[in-house]
Parts: structure tokens; sequence; C-alpha cells
């Protein structure tokens, strides 16, 4: 069952709830990708967030919110890619539940080893759609919750505690460049800027291997796509067909941007020659983006955001070999 959907008052009370346990991260500005692209480029650093990703903001409002209506519950699970696992592991070991995260069998080792590290289990199952599927039915026999890594209002809340940092750190942005996957994220960007600058143009950043929303938006609802693999694994999967973010996406973002394989392996290379930062695959995704001029960004103040860090050192050496 699909959560109520967030408002901005939800994302406010997330960043009060969050404050003390993560990070608010550095943006920063890019000279590099300001004169590719012609516009004022900063970057949300969100790669050096705890478990190495934006993904702990949302799970451990999810939680503590979970806990304060449910104070006797021992067990959450999950499904993911690997950062919204890895991230509920966490959130669950600073609030006293234990985690069983269910994930795709090719998830990268680093984050499925980093999820066992913290005390979870880790059950894994043939795809996305299986491990989604396989949590929803753990969760039932176990009676216990089920909580989406994108269609949840206090994960959406969370996510969005994002941008609310990067409007205070650079009110002047006036463009939000967002990876897309399952949506939280972008939905919970989104419900900021259209709060606090409901002019800027809002902008989803989604792998071609992975075209899940640019289907979905053509078809006027949530649609199976055929999911390749992709460097931006956290970004592949197919969401579920009631997600709460598909209205949210359909309402408030301005342009979905799909990005190549090869665009994706050229951010994550070029964000390490020029910038020194490492990003997965997924969190290059909005840079990937910026490379490919799909968005007339002349002129314009861009804040992108680098979502996650969790690759394995193999990835890095073959994309720094190409």
């Amino acid at each position: 069952m699909t959560a109520p959907q967030p408002v901005f008052s939800d994302v406010k009370d997330a960043a009060r709830r969050l404050a003390g346990s993560i990070w608010h991260t550095p943006l920063v500005r890019s000279d590099w990708l300001s004169s590719v692209t012609g516009a004022d480029v900063w970057l949300k650093l969100e790669i050096v967030q705890a478990t190495g990703s934006y993904k702990v903001r949302g799970a451990l409002n999810a939680l503590i919110r979970l806990r304060e209506r449910q104070p006797d519950i021992k067990t959450i699970v999950t499904a993911s890619a690997g950062n919204h696992g890895l991230a509920v592991a966490w959130a669950a070991k600073r609030v006293g539940v234990e985690a069983r995260v269910h994930v795709p069998a090719t998830s990268p080792a680093v984050k499925k080893n980093a999820i066992a590290a913290l005390g979870a289990a880790v059950i894994e199952a043939s795809s996305y759609e299986a491990a989604e599927s396989q949590g929803q039915d753990d969760a039932a026999a176990r009676q216990t919750a089920y909580l989406s890594p994108y269609s949840h209002s206090d994960v959406i809340a969370g996510a969005g505690t994002v941008a609310l940092e990067m409007f205070a750190d650079e009110p002047s942005l006036d463009t939000i460049v967002v990876p897309l996957g399952g949506g939280g994220l972008l939905s919970g960007a989104s419900i900021v800027a259209r709060a606090v600058r409901d002019h800027a143009l809002i902008v989803g950043a989604e792998a071609e291997a992975s075209p899940v929303f640019t289907f979905a938006l053509a078809a006027g609802r949530v649609v199976d796509v055929r999911v390749e693999t992709t460097l931006a694994d956290g970004l592949a999967g197919n969401m579920e067909h009631d997600s709460q973010t598909f209205g949210i996406v359909r309402d408030t973002v301005d342009h979905i941007a799909l990005v190549a394989e090869s665009s994706i392996e050229l951010a994550m290379r070029e964000l390490i020659r020029r910038e020194r930062l490492i990003a997965e695959g997924s969190g290059a995704a909005g840079v990937a983006a910026l490379l490919q001029r799909g968005v007339p960004l002349t002129g314009r103040r861009v804040g992108v955001i680098l979502t996650g860090r969790n690759v394995d050192a193999g990835v890095i050496a073959r994309v720094l070999r190409s």
C-alpha cells in the first residue's frame, strides 16, 4: 500500500528530524561543466554522505517515523538495487530493528557486502522486479513493514532534503538535474523546487537502458519496459504500478532526459579526471545528461545531484581505461 503523497512541510519536518544524523553535503561549483554547458553549474556531493549515497535521508526518516508509529516493530523488509538497502541497514541499526534486504543477484558486490557488514540479511533475487515482489511477500509472511525504496511519503520527504540544502546554499539556482530511477529523489526535489522557486526547470536524467518514466509518461500510466544491463544499476528496474512517484513526476517535472551508456561512462570518467570525484553510474547520470547537451542550459544556474559513490573498483578501472 502506498503512503499519502508528501508535501513541502513534510520535507522541512524531515530535515529537522535528520539534523545531526546525516551530513549537510557540499555544493561545489564545477568550472569544467560550466564551460561545457555555458551555464553556472554546481554539483551536490551526496557521494560523501553516510553509506555513500543520499539514500540514508529517506531510509532514516522513514524508520524514525515507523518506530514512532509502531514502537514494538522488530524487523523491516525492503528491496533495493543496493544503495537503498545499504541505507536501510544503516538506519535500522541506529533505531534498533533488524533489516532484511532483497537485492537482484547482479547488484555490485561492494553494495551487497556493505549491507551484510551492517548486520542486515541479504536475500538475492533473479532481477530487481523479483526482489521487490519477493520482499513484499517476505514482509507479509512476517507480518511486518515493507519499505519501498521510492514509493513512500517518508522516503520521498527525506530525499527532498537534498534539494532543501541546495536552495539554502545557492538560492539563485534556477535548474535542478536529478538522476531518475524509481523517482523518489526526483519527486522530493521537485516538491521542494516548486515550493521555493516555482519557475525552476526540473530535469530527470534516466538511463536509456531502463526508460521507465519515459514510457510511463508517454502512456499516461506505469508500464513495464525491457530493462537492459547498465552502468547505472541503481536506476535500473521497473517500478511498482501504483507508485506515487509517477503522479508527482508527471505533475511537477519539466523534462526527462534519456542518457546513453556511453554518456554515463564518459561522465564517470571525466568526474574522476577533471574533478577528482568518484561517482557510480547512477550517481553520474545527471552529469551525463549535461554532457549530451539534450537540455538547453545556457545562462542558467544549474544544480546537479551526484547521488552515490558505491561502485566496484573493477568498474572504475574499466571506465578509466576506455
